[in-house]
């Protein structure tokens, strides 16, 4: 079984989900090709200045990369208003296709999941395919109508699908996929004297993704600052060298490690009591599966704030909006056991193990239906 698996680098995430459904059909026997759709099947440039214009809106204009959003969850995935920008390289994948001839194919974006139902939908020939919808989130650009299988992070995000056209019998709950490490468990105890952490004294983790300064981890260290309960913190900066050193600058002088990169995040979430972070969509599915009670913090507008929600309505996390907000937060829960307790109870119940060889096995077992 030979599978192409389109990804985008717009962060990391849809990269990280890429990876591990490879890693899971391989497992699986399967012999895997991922690709970035829109450097590959479009073009570098293109890729490179659409993925700088992202992150330059998230920076600094967040407000319109939501407004963006929003009218695109009111938009068909082919309407007329999105000027042909949901159908990029359909010409070359349609190429790629009829040269390389895949048994099956898996999105982990919504945008080849799009050109892939364009295919059908002009009657070319494509193999068995499955979209992986990356955040916890039913938005309209997920929902290209000629897609095989929907693989969806959770029940609630499949029931929305049913109820905004998709037919029930397409859409699967598998949990979105993380990589091979977060299948394992890991003990809280091993993982505090791997890195150096005392036992016996509460730890909370704080991260913003790849990308520390998309988030607000400035406020973070305040938060942590005003604190006088015994506590370690370890707050991963990302990529941000010049972030992770002002960090470390205001942390002088308390329990707070800084580090500009964190290579083991499983071994980190295993560690701690507790984790803050914006709501990316990865960054979440990575808790669930450490069962890591969570603390929503800086989150973006657009997909991380409907992330958001998603998290408090059901019960795993709560959000705070103000450094002082988040360590009231922060002291009432490291204050009370029984509130993490309840957070991981409201974890096991929704969590899917293994999600990555769940959508393997969901896209095996479709391509092995005769056509």
């Amino acid at each position: 079984m030979r599978v192409l698996v389109l990804s985008a680098s717009y962060g990391s995430g849809h990269n990280m989900a890429a990876l591990g459904v490879a890693a899971a059909l391989e497992r699986e026997g399967a012999s895997v090709a991922v690709r970035d759709h829109f450097r590959e099947f479009v073009h570098p440039r293109f890729e490179q200045v659409t993925r700088a214009l992202y992150t330059w809106m998230l920076r600094r204009v967040p407000l319109a990369w939501a407004a963006a959003y929003e009218l695109a969850d009111r938009m068909a995935v082919d309407s007329a208003l999105s000027f042909g920008a949901t159908r990029v390289g359909l010409a070359r994948l349609a190429r790629h296709l009829a040269d390389e001839s895949p048994d099956a194919v898996v999105t982990v974006h919504a945008t080849p999941a799009v050109v892939m139902s364009a295919l059908v939908a002009e009657g070319r020939r494509v193999p068995p395919h499955t979209t992986v919808v990356t955040d916890f989130v039913a938005h309209a650009q997920w929902m290209a109508p000629r897609i095989d299988r929907y693989c969806v992070p959770a029940s609630e995000v499949a029931h929305e699908f049913v109820a905004r056209g998709i037919p029930a019998e397409r859409v699967v709950v598998t949990g979105v996929p993380v990589r091979p490490e977060f299948d394992e468990s890991v003990s809280q105890l091993e993982a505090r004297l791997a890195l150096g952490l005392r036992p016996d004294v509460p730890v909370v983790l704080a991260m913003a993704g790849s990308e520390g300064g998309l988030g607000r981890l400035g406020g973070v260290v305040e938060a942590l600052g005003r604190l006088e309960r015994p506590l370690q913190s370890v707050v991963v900066a990302g990529r941000d060298i010049r972030l992770a050193q002002r960090l470390a600058r205001a942390a002088r002088g308390r329990d707070i490690r800084v580090l500009s990169w964190a290579s083991d995040v499983r071994r980190l979430m295993a560690a701690a009591d507790l984790l803050v972070t914006k709501a990316g969509g990865m960054t979440l599915a990575e808790a669930i599966a450490a069962e890591l009670p969570l603390v929503t913090y800086g989150s973006l507008p657009g997909q991380e704030r409907r992330n958001e929600r998603f998290a408090t309505r059901a019960g795993i996390a709560f959000t705070a909006r103000s450094p002082r907000e988040l360590a009231a937060t922060l002291d009432r829960a490291l204050g009370d056991p029984a509130i993490l307790d309840r957070l991981r109870r409201n974890i096991r119940r929704m969590r899917r193990a293994c999600p990555a060889r769940n959508v393997a096995r969901t896209l095996l077992d479709l391509a092995a239906v005769p056509a």
